[in-house]
């Protein structure tokens, strides 16, 4: 396991030349996995997640929070945002505040670097991509919830975080699950993979199934897709994908991913001053109102 997911060569040729923080909140470069400040906690969480994390788990966690959308209330992104002041995400090595601050940081940084109107979407995107973390704060365990994604159902990437806690999994072992391809065809595209359940597809169908969104494609990819590093980070899984994953999904999540990480050194945001913007966008493109949760 290297030290950084993400090498701090590769880190400060990201950050020269703007305006991202050259260090996380706690001084560290980001996404230190071997000996961050919150060391114990996130490799717990991750250890729990590859252990536990089957076909059959994320099967449970569809039929409880997807299938039956609307069950656990009806709320505005607003709401279900402010919800996210309670969590602090038990995967990340990087911040311990709040994540509802991380969401407007993500946000801002985006703004900041797209300033036109046009971009709008994109500033919002950044503001939606963890509210899918309000299941934790609904009572379900954080490794159900947090941390970078992956398929199952097919053999586990050595790219992922941690690998070496994926062979207490039983899947491993599996006759079809444990091979190169397990049950999918090869190149059958990311929407076609069953990805380790999470705040990133739980938000993305809470968007997908309300008729009124308007956010474009490529906002609701950056949401289902922006914690899967293996894949947009590390190349893993490329047999599995499309052309269109690779050259019109990728770039897109790339530069999200930027934002959403390198923002985590900024300074704190005055959510009282931001939100009547915010929720003007939200307005804008469908999401102003109660969604289903």
């Amino acid at each position: 396991m290297v030290k950084h997911d993400v090498s701090p060569v590769e880190q400060e040729q990201i950050v020269q030349g703007s305006n991202f923080s050259e260090k996380n909140h706690f001084g560290d470069h980001y996404r230190n996995y071997e000996d961050s400040a919150r060391q114990n906690i996130v490799q717990e969480n991750y250890r729990k997640s590859h252990v536990y994390c089957t076909v059959d788990k994320v099967d449970e966690l569809h039929n409880k929070w997807v299938k039956n959308l609307g069950a656990h209330g009806e709320f505005s992104c607003m709401e279900v945002l402010e919800l996210l002041d309670l969590l602090v995400d038990d995967s990340d090595p990087d911040v311990d505040i709040p994540n509802s601050l991380h969401a407007y940081m993500t946000a801002e940084s985006i703004r900041q670097a797209y300033p036109e109107e046009k971009w709008d979407w994109f500033w919002l995107t950044g503001l939606l991509h963890d509210l899918g973390k309000v299941m934790s704060v609904w009572g379900e365990e954080q490794w159900c919830v947090v941390g970078d994604t992956f398929p199952v159902g097919c053999k586990f990437s050595d790219k992922v975080v941690f690998p070496e806690y994926f062979s207490e999994n039983p899947d491993t072992s599996h006759i079809v699950y444990g091979t190169e391809h397990g049950q999918y065809a090869p190149h059958c595209g990311l929407g076609a993979l069953k990805m380790s359940f999470g705040h990133d597809e739980y938000m993305f169908q809470v968007l997908n199934q309300h008729a009124s969104c308007t956010l474009p494609c490529a906002g609701r990819n950056m949401v289902r897709f922006h914690s899967f590093y293996a894949w947009h980070t590390h190349g893993a899984y490329t047999h599995l994908t499309t052309e269109q994953d690779e050259q019109v999904t990728l770039p897109w999540i790339r530069e999200f991913n930027k934002y959403d990480l390198y923002s985590k050194g900024d300074d704190l945001p005055d959510p009282v001053r931001l939100k009547p913007m915010y929720q003007a966008l939200m307005d804008k493109y469908g999401i102003g109102g109660k969604l289903k949760w």
